[in-house]
């Protein structure tokens, strides 16, 4: 019964098939048509011929959906553009990991130095003055933290890591290579918090009631932090290192393709802007990590071989392995991210933008936040615990001996201030002319004008004069801000704190017809400044004039 009415019903579908190719060759035959061209005259009859040669010159038209072709060629020119300007990006993060690196080295012991000086110097100025300001208790805790985890870092045998870790079979490396990626991410994640919390505990005011711990916890949890970060640092340095040495490579190789999972895990994700941003801050990060893991094999490999110029050949194609294989995966996993999502490639300069915003904004002599700590908070990159590994692999392997090394090590230590002050300059430039294309220097001078002034008297709602300011939060990376008019207070008056869930960003109610009370700022407001005037800045104050 099945097998009939199966073929009861393929019957019905031939039949209607045949009569609809029947109805439109007699159509053509009406109309004169010949069977696919070769002057036979259609008679209306089906026949495969006429069925084929219908096929052969079927024709179609790709401008009735121009839409749609159009979209389709605009992500093949997305995807064209992701790399070049990833890389921009890429290029303007790393130099801002390079300077708040640098700083660590240069400027850091400078600013100790003069923060120990004035703790010297103030009980012979007289009780009125202030210890130290905040920024030079910040500068000292991290000096102490330095030199703390340097001290601690010698009792570290590298040689016995790294012939623990040789020791080790091919599939343990690579498990405890993935697990340390891991673990530096999330070693990054708490300890800027930890850095953060013994920052403004130290710098706390002491009027109001204490809610803490005390500093010297504090200041024991970020000793510990810093020293076992760099130990996790140093481990993964050494797996390296083991990955360069040995004979077949298959380790260096098995590593180098564990970047290409990390496509499969990102780019069937769906990604907002936002998210977008957050991936491309961590790329920038890692980028300069691996960079300087490789500076540190490459030291460790030639003191080895009694720095033998030869020998650095030998490790120059494993290191453009390491550094193509990261830089093909990063183009490949956001041009796909940027392709899936519908996100343009302009994106990438708004990124850029947010970045340099950053960084102008803590330039200024009002800033909230120092340099590197921002870099810290918005890369991830926590530049203390690489530089205490860097410092104690460079002592290991150089030996200063005699009055030449130290003049050598003067004159090395100089070309680093230099490099600091010139790499700082150009990226102070860039980004003042990357805020203004963005139209951010608004929200630049918005957020000066807009700084709670000191009160001549206090007033019963006013805050303490040692309370903190409230922090203004960066600008939106998708959105333009908005510049918005300030009423100042009149010196009397106490500021009223309103209670709302979202901060009103509109401008204030205008008023009534018949009032001819305007506002003196509004009739005499100050011309807009100019955001590349602010190019200049002292060292010393690292702060624009």
């Amino acid at each position: 019964l099945g097998l009939t009415l199966a073929s009861q019903l393929v019957d019905e579908l031939y039949t209607k098939g045949l009569d609809q190719l029947e109805s439109v060759l007699k159509i053509k035959a009406l109309n004169g048509t010949s069977v696919c061209g070769t002057g036979i005259e259609d008679t209306g009859e089906p026949s495969l011929l006429r069925f084929m040669c219908a096929e052969l010159t079927r024709g179609y038209f790709l401008e009735h959906n121009e839409a749609k072709y159009m979209e389709r060629r605009e992500k093949v020119y997305t995807c064209m553009r992701v790399p070049k300007e990833l890389e921009k990006l890429m290029l303007f993060g790393f130099f801002l990991c390079l300077d708040a690196f640098l700083y660590v080295f240069t400027l850091l012991p400078l600013r100790t130095l003069l923060a120990l000086l004035r703790l010297l110097t103030v009980p012979c100025c007289g009780l009125g003055s202030r210890f130290l300001q905040p920024a030079q208790v910040c500068d000292l805790l991290k000096g102490l933290i330095m030199v703390l985890c340097c001290s601690m870092m010698h009792y570290i045998d590298y040689a016995m890591m790294y012939h623990l870790i040789r020791g080790q079979s091919i599939i343990k490396l690579y498990i405890i290579y993935n697990m340390l990626e891991v673990a530096d991410r999330l070693f990054s994640s708490f300890g800027q918090d930890i850095l953060d919390a013994l920052y403004w505990t130290a710098t706390e005011p002491k009027s109001r009631k204490r809610a803490h711990i005390g500093v010297i916890p504090h200041f024991i949890m970020a000793v510990f932090y810093v020293f076992l970060h760099a130990i996790l640092i140093m481990v993964q340095a050494s797996t390296l290192n083991v990955a360069f040495n040995s004979h077949n490579k298959s380790l260096l190789t098995i590593m180098m393709s564990n970047n290409f999972v990390e496509i499969k895990g990102s780019v069937f994700k769906k990604f907002e802007k936002n998210n977008l941003f957050q991936m491309s801050n961590s790329d920038i990060k890692e980028r300069f990590t691996n960079y300087a893991l490789l500076l540190i094999v490459c030291l460790r490999n030639m003191e080895q071989f009694s720095w033998n110029p030869d020998h650095l050949w030998v490790l120059l194609p494993d290191a453009f392995m390491v550094v193509t294989s990261e830089v093909t995966v990063d183009i490949v996993k956001h041009a796909f991210i940027t392709k899936f999502n519908d996100i343009t490639a302009d994106v990438y300069r708004e990124y850029k933008a947010s970045l340099a915003f950053e960084l102008v904004s803590s330039r200024q002599q009002n800033a909230y936040t120092d340099y590197s700590d921002s870099v810290a908070r918005r890369m991830g990159f926590i530049p203390l615990p690489l530089a205490v590994l860097l410092i104690r692999v460079v002592m290991s392997s150089l030996k200063i001996q005699g009055a030449l090394s130290s003049v050598c090590l003067l004159l090395f230590y100089l070309g680093m201030i230099t490099l600091k002050v010139l790499n700082s300059i150009v990226l102070l430039g860039k980004s003042c002319r990357y805020v203004k294309e963005a139209n951010m220097e608004g929200k630049l001078f918005d957020r000066t004008s807009t700084t709670p002034k000191k009160m001549p008297s206090k007033t019963k709602d006013a805050p303490p004069s040692g309370e903190p300011k409230p922090w203004c939060p960066s600008p939106s990376i998708t959105k333009q801000p908005t510049p918005r008019a300030t009423w100042p207070l009149h010196p009397t008056q106490s500021p009223v704190r309103k209670e709302s869930s979202e901060p009103s960003l509109e401008c204030p109610p205008k008023p009534p017809e018949g009032s001819s009370d305007t506002p003196p700022e509004l009739k005499h407001r100050a011309p807009k400044k100019d955001l590349l005037e602010i190019d200049r800045f002292t060292i010393c104050g690292n702060r624009i004039l």
